[in-house]
């Protein structure tokens, strides 16, 4: 087992790389035997990657057939972002009792600084690194909270959120939106204001629900 994970992380890596980089595509089927050719391995760490790309959120195992990336649909979609309004949404009524504190301070410096961040990003027109603060923003307001099981299903998220980031701010003006969005949920938690910090969370997590990001699937 030892002797293997090398292998098994660098498999790992290579799929998650071609994942994020859109170069597999949605509805295919992939083989373990052909990836492990790829990269020039045998297929057990393969095996093993792909097990733990599917507890990641990444792909779908096929028993005895392979594998298919974790696409998003409509159903995803929305239970993504219910369970981000249900984990986020606790946090955030944590985060606003105590954002005077010396930990809640430091957690509203933090957030700022990611802001100025996308500011920077929104003015070098860096959409992918606009969106790994995104990423950061929201991760904060988990990792706050200090829950493994929080953490857990958020990072299970990962893929799906990506999904979901980039392809809303493909719109036009969504990313500024986006932007104004973050500063005003960090001005709420400045004011001590844990309904309008909640509440401008939440609509901020279900802008997607009303986007055509979506393409429907044929039946």
């Amino acid at each position: 087992m030892a002797d293997n994970l090398p292998l098994q992380i660098q498999a790992y890596n290579y799929l998650k790389d071609k994942i994020l980089s859109d170069q597999l595509e949605p509805h295919t089927l992939y083989s373990e035997t052909k990836i492990a050719k790829e990269i020039g391995i045998s297929r057990t760490p393969v095996r093993d990657a792909i097990r733990s790309l599917s507890q990641a959120g990444y792909v779908e195992v096929v028993p005895s057939k392979g594998f298919m990336i974790r696409h998003l649909g409509e159903y995803e979609l929305q239970e993504s972002i219910q369970v981000r309004c249900a984990i986020e949404g606790f946090c955030i009524h944590i985060i606003a009792k105590e954002a005077d504190s010396e930990k809640g301070k430091e957690l509203l410096s933090e957030l700022e600084k990611l802001i100025q961040k996308q500011e920077d990003a929104l003015e070098k027109n860096d959409q992918k690194a606009f969106m790994e603060y995104d990423h950061e923003f929201h991760l904060l307001f988990i990792h706050y909270v200090d829950n493994q099981e929080f953490n857990q299903l958020f990072q299970k998220l990962m893929h799906l959120i990506h999904l979901t980031t980039k392809k809303s701010l493909s719109f036009k003006g969504r990313i500024e939106e986006t932007l104004k969005e973050h500063r005003g949920i960090l001005t709420a938690l400045k004011n001590l204001d844990e309904a309008v910090a909640y509440s401008a969370l939440i609509e901020h997590l279900i802008m997607p629900l009303k986007m055509p990001i979506v393409v429907k699937e044929e039946k």
